[in-house]
């Protein structure tokens, strides 16, 4: 039994990798025309990723999903809102500012306005710049689940709260320094990590299915889209504060 569930899970994980292996095949084979390098170690790398996606998979659904439904119906079913709230920013706050991919951006990113002279080039000067950056993405996803929440609660429409946060990006995007704009985008897609999706998308699932006149499946998704949408708005704001 055991042995037939890691064979399906290796067999998955295979699949999903498939396209991505053919595409750099073509590009190398018909394109390049020249061997990869390091095969072995390419080889070796393959299978190491086949095999740690199966155990990241198997893991989602061993726990972060069943922590995220749990803790959404124990909430509900206290009847607490501001606890439900606070619950909702803390993990939309704290999954999102130790994200290896955002902490790699801000670090990035506080290089390139040194280099640019926008910012002092010392090392405390960087540091801070890259921590406010951190600290600003990781508030406004904090804000993002929280308002996500909120939603499912009131039975707000969702398409209404997107439209109107794409105008103010919009509109933003007009304001705001031309430094921070191609950043601010980029801050949107950093911080759905693979722990804070899963958890957040569970904690929506879990809270829809818990208050009476709602769907998991029209109210319990939408709270990775707020998760996208209010960092570039958050992140346009820090650079007007910064770069005026």
């Amino acid at each position: 039994m055991i042995i037939s569930i890691i064979v399906k899970k290796l067999k998955n994980a295979v699949t999903d990798l498939l396209p991505i292996v053919l595409v750099i095949a073509f590009f190398q084979i018909f394109v390049l025309k020249q061997p990869l390098p390091q095969m072995g170690e390419v080889i070796f790398g393959t299978l190491l990723v086949v095999a740690g996606l199966s155990l990241f998979v198997q893991g989602l659904e061993m726990g972060l999903f069943p922590i995220g439904e749990a803790m959404a119906h124990a909430l509900a079913k206290k009847g607490s809102i501001f606890w439900l709230l606070f619950f909702a920013f803390t993990l939309g706050f704290s999954t999102t500012v130790a994200e290896p991919a955002l902490l790699a951006v801000t670090a990035e990113a506080a290089e390139i306005a040194s280099k640019s002279g926008l910012i002092n080039p010392g090392k405390e000067s960087l540091n801070q710049y890259a921590f406010g950056l951190r600290i600003t993405v990781a508030f406004s996803v904090g804000l993002a689940i929280l308002i996500g929440v909120m939603r499912i609660i009131r039975g707000w429409p969702i398409h209404y709260l997107i439209i109107s946060g794409y105008v103010v990006v919009m509109l933003m995007s007009i304001i705001a320094p031309k430094e921070i704009i191609g950043l601010a985008y980029d801050a949107g897609g950093v911080t759905t990590s693979t722990i804070t999706v899963p958890l957040v998308a569970a904690l929506g699932v879990g809270l829809a299915s818990s208050i009476k006149g709602r769907s998991p499946l029209v109210d319990g998704f939408g709270l990775i889209a707020f998760a996208s949408l209010l960092p570039i708005i958050f992140v346009m704001g820090y650079g007007l504060v910064m770069f005026g």
